[in-house]
């Protein structure tokens, strides 16, 4: 499925900057990738963050809100941490941050449409990489939208999608 429609879309500025990183991918072996390990250093977190091995989906939405002039929430690198992030809605939207459960963990990404069954989520270490999955809705934790300090920008919407696209299951 395409989502190059997102390369359209002017606001908000977490899902602007997410979109400049698609297709960032983590390094199989002893190397790491740069960007991702430039991710932690803009992020003061490259003690803690020292290889790409390390599950990143927190780290790259961490990296998404700094680009973004947003505040990041205290340690970004536990997906369920992104809980706290801006205000709680019971509809996502494009844009919102989305938490879900994971077999040993969490996940953490930004909504960017949905189908019946599943979120289209863009997101880091997805297949270990900067891309679009199709996430189960049963696995939705909660639906995070950014504390606005003027106005919501108008393109924040439900987006419907064809139940299309690599469905993800375990983002570790």
């Amino acid at each position: 499925m395409s989502y190059d429609w997102l390369k359209e879309e002017k606001s908000p500025r977490i899902l602007v900057q997410a979109v400049k990183q698609l297709g960032v991918k983590e390094f199989v072996g002893k190397e790491h990738n740069p960007i991702i390990l430039g991710w932690a250093k803009n992020l003061g977190l490259e003690r803690i963050y020292t290889n790409d091995e390390i599950p990143w989906c927190g780290l790259f939405i961490a990296e998404c809100c700094r680009a973004a002039g947003l505040e990041v929430v205290e340690r970004p690198l536990w997906a369920l941490n992104w809980n706290k992030f801006g205000n709680r809605v019971s509809e996502p939207m494009l844009g919102d941050v989305l938490t879900f459960k994971r077999n040993g963990g969490g996940h953490v990404g930004i909504y960017v449409g949905e189908d019946q069954t599943h979120y289209h989520v863009l997101g880091g270490n997805q297949n270990n990489s900067v891309n679009v999955a199709r996430i189960a809705k049963s696995r939705l934790t909660q639906a995070r939208r950014t504390a606005w300090k003027i106005a919501q920008p108008a393109n924040v919407r439900k987006v419907h999608l064809e139940p299309k696209g690599v469905i993800t299951t375990n983002e570790a």
